[in-house]
């Protein structure tokens, strides 16, 4: 028996070792690579001509990044209306981004001879999904020239195919964070944070669905300081005047057709750990919920999820080692009153999941689907059980394949389903008040 115990095959020091192997992957992928902090030279700025509607506290605003010397004129329902200057070019962002908050009840707005995408006054129907850059992190390479690999560009586009009447990107968009190595799917890609790698992990291939609807942007902790920090604020953030790190992005409660979306910065918040600065802060960000009491239906939409198992380790036949989050944010919304959320969406784990309290907590739903790397212990297998989460029961669905979410209102409630990068239905939803359930779709 004692040489069972120290033996490396023995099943206790397997465990153990299995263990601390997934608290350092979970723990790296917390902090990032050094490299992150870099922004790094490229051979030439990628050709700047992007434009897109996004949902602010302002209202929906139209922006344009635009590499000619003046910010250009929007035409609005036959009237010339000049955008103003929102960022000046920089020598890692060496373009302009240009802003206009569009009147309530336009009908028709067009910029540089393109339409932008005019929000409806109710929204029908809501695409969602995040995580979406090619991740060159070190040595963990994804094959961003291969959309079978990357599949983002392909995920836009079939999103964009549904007509949704919003988009919500629940966050993180830069992931070329380190230079790619001497091989094959990656060679000669932008890296670092400025605008060709960020016109080359997002806004290049999110570019049809950018045309199709305005979107709900929502800050990851691949956007926080030290990482994409820059190209957020530059590029993305909904303050009118561009901020700077260690500046939080400020929560926002967005009237859509009746059901509020309070979106908060969960950026900075600790996976495993909760210190009092960081719960103070994301305190702060729910305060919106009291300052901006919704009118009917509510939904907090942040990039970490409060609840939510990653899927770090597999260890053989058993299946994968799960670790609980995020610790921050249980702290800060322990206590309070959340009766008014119907539904936390966000992202940050790299797969579809669902879980859901029975009403006594507001259901968690995450969408890390768009096109980055799978989490190490997942599977594509659609998996339903029971787990304990924070000291409560849930009801699990979930699964681990690229895709998107498309949800339709149905009266105060909410249905849709999942399509997969052959825009195929593979999983269906049902929110109900505070239920949600999910299921495969029979064929």
């Amino acid at each position: 028996m004692g040489n069972a115990r120290l033996s490396a095959g023995g099943p206790h020091r397997r465990l153990a070792l299995a263990l601390a192997a997934a608290l350092l992957l979970l723990g790296a992928c917390e902090r990032g690579p050094e490299t992150g902090t870099i922004a790094a030279r490229v051979p030439a700025p990628a050709a700047a001509d992007v434009a897109w509607v996004q949902l602010t506290d302002r209202g929906a605003e139209a922006r344009y990044v635009t590499s000619a010397g003046a910010c250009p004129l929007v035409d609005v329902d036959g009237k010339p209306v000049p955008m103003r200057l929102r960022t000046a070019p920089s020598r890692d962002f060496p373009v302009r981004e240009c802003a206009l908050v569009l009147p309530k009840g336009a009908e028709r707005a067009e910029v540089a001879g393109r339409a932008l995408p005019l929000p409806t006054a109710r929204p029908e129907r809501i695409a969602i999904f995040g995580d979406t850059g090619c991740r060159l992190q070190g040595g963990n390479v994804q094959n961003c020239d291969e959309p079978a690999l990357w599949p983002f560009g392909t995920v836009a586009r079939l999103a964009a195919a549904h007509h949704p009447d919003l988009v919500i990107h629940v966050g993180d968009y830069y992931y070329r964070e380190s230079r790619c190595p001497p091989r094959a799917g990656c060679a000669d890609s932008p890296w670092g944070d400025n605008w060709t790698t960020w016109a080359a992990d997002f806004f290049q291939p999110a570019e049809p669905l950018l045309a199709a609807a305005p979107w709900v942007i929502v800050r990851g902790n691949h956007e926080g300081c030290g990482r994409g920090g820059a190209g957020w604020f530059a590029l993305l953030d909904s303050a009118a005047t561009p901020l700077a790190c260690p500046a939080t992005s400020a929560p926002m409660a967005l009237d859509v057709g009746g059901l509020t979306l309070y979106v908060l910065d969960s950026s900075f918040t600790s996976d495993r750990h909760a210190p009092a600065d960081l719960v103070a802060e994301f305190s702060r960000q729910l305060d919106a919920l009291k300052a901006h009491p919704p009118s009917g239906s509510a939904w907090i939409v942040t990039h970490r999820p409060i609840w939510g198992l990653v899927p770090v380790f597999r260890i053989g036949p058993i299946g994968p080692l799960e670790i609980p989050i995020n610790a921050t944010e249980q702290a800060a919304v322990r206590g309070r009153d959340l009766s008014a959320v119907q539904l936390i969406l966000s992202g940050h784990i790299h797969h579809f999941a669902s879980f859901s309290f029975g009403g006594d907590r507001p259901p968690q739903l995450i969408a890390g689907t768009g096109g980055d790397i799978g989490e190490p212990g997942d599977t594509p297998r659609m998996i339903s059980d029971t787990v304990r989460l924070d000291g409560m029961s849930a009801r699990r669905f979930g699964f681990d394949r690229y895709g998107f979410l498309l949800l339709e209102r149905r009266g105060d409630n909410w249905a849709g389903d999942f399509y997969d990068v052959h825009d195929e239905p593979i999983a269906h939803c049902r929110l109900t008040g505070r239920s949600l359930a999910c299921e495969p779709v029979r064929p």
